[in-house]
């Protein structure tokens, strides 16, 4: 039942049993002659008895633990460490045994019963180190693996941030705190978060797991905060209009204010908004030399959330030019939030 990892985890001491019989002053015969019954009515003799040092007693209740996984007597291995450690609450070493009771029932899906105990290891018990691990490190890692919930994830990382900054990659942590504060709609730490994430000096370069493009969405609420945001508008209608009367007096200065002043691109529909040579720096004065023309309605692709203007006569290879509208998404300022503005430019005719 448990994985190859799990038993050497388990093993961390091997049983030398002239040492422990040495420990106890038991003078017997060589305990390979002993029937397996026997060995562990021994062991368990030893790891009562008051003069077994907490080093021998760590190692007995290794082996002993290593003989219920050989069995496959999980369920009873379970039911051996919860009892030591409530019949031994001053044993230094309770928190691994309660990280072996853990393992057990994550490897079991049982992760409520799983959480309980790594919960149980950082609040009732102080750090431990074995084989070179914290076992309140692994405790938390593994606790923002079984929470859904964003204020506990919050605490987590916060503690790891904290406790463990060496251990941890600190550009993720902060990505991941920021993503789980916008969750819960505190957009000021959500703010802060990012900040500190941007800081970072592998944040334009790391890839993290279920946050796609994190630098490109860190830059543009970081940009959307500092701007002036006098480019959006009230309704997607009242944008559209605008654009639509620069275009009809080939008026390029109005065009260029309402641009986005955050990350407006131009690109091929192939293209990605995040691709380095996306972002737009040119004037519209250079490609307005003749008339442009557009269509009367909005592409019909277009929703509540995003929207296309087809356009064309635009003096470059490419003549035909899409107009990208989008709703903003800034909780952070309820002013600019569900807002609408001309986000970019995608060049060609749609894929």
């Amino acid at each position: 039942m448990l994985k190859l990892q799990t038993r050497i985890i388990l093993t961390y001491i091997c049983l030398c049993t002239v040492i422990l019989c040495s420990s106890c002053r038991q003078k017997t015969p060589a305990t390979s002659r002993l029937s397996n019954t026997q060995k562990l009515n021994d062991l368990q003799l030893l790891l009562e008895s008051d003069e077994t040092t907490q080093e021998s007693r760590f190692t007995i209740v290794s082996q002993l633990a290593n003989d219920f996984i050989a069995k496959g007597q999980t369920t009873e291995l379970v039911l051996f460490l919860t009892d030591y450690v409530e019949n031994h609450p001053n044993d230094q070493y309770n928190a691994y045994w309660l990280l072996m009771v853990a393992h057990i029932y994550m490897e079991d899906k049982a992760k409520p019963i799983a959480r309980y105990y790594f919960d149980r290891i950082l609040s009732d018990y102080d750090d431990l180190i074995v084989k070179g691990t914290s076992v309140h490190f692994t405790a938390l890692t593994n606790l923002i693996q079984l929470s859904n919930d964003p204020d506990s994830r919050i605490k987590f990382f916060n503690e790891l941030i904290l406790r463990f900054p060496d251990k941890i990659s600190l550009t993720e942590m902060y990505a991941r705190l920021a993503v789980e504060y916008e969750n819960i709609g505190e957009w000021e730490q959500m703010r802060k978060c990012y900040a500190l994430f941007e800081a970072q000096p592998d944040a334009t370069t790391i890839q993290i797991s279920g946050i796609p493009n994190a630098y490109h969405r860190a830059n543009q609420m970081l940009k959307l905060n500092a701007s002036a945001k006098d480019w959006s508008f009230e309704s997607l209608d009242a944008l559209e209009q605008a654009v639509k009367n620069a275009l009809k007096t080939n008026n390029f200065k109005q065009l260029e204010k309402y641009r986005s002043r955050v990350n407006f691109f131009a690109m091929t529909w192939r293209q990605e908004e995040t691709d380095s040579n996306s972002q737009a720096n040119f004037s519209m004065a250079n490609f307005m030399r003749g008339k442009i023309r557009f269509s009367e309605k909005l592409d019909e692709t277009s929703n509540t959330s995003e929207a296309y203007l087809r356009t064309w006569g635009w003096q470059q290879n490419v003549s035909v030019w899409y107009f990208y509208f989008r709703k903003i998404n800034f909780p952070l300022d309820p002013d600019i939030h569900g807002r609408w503005e001309w986000a970019g430019i995608y060049y060609g005719e749609k894929l």
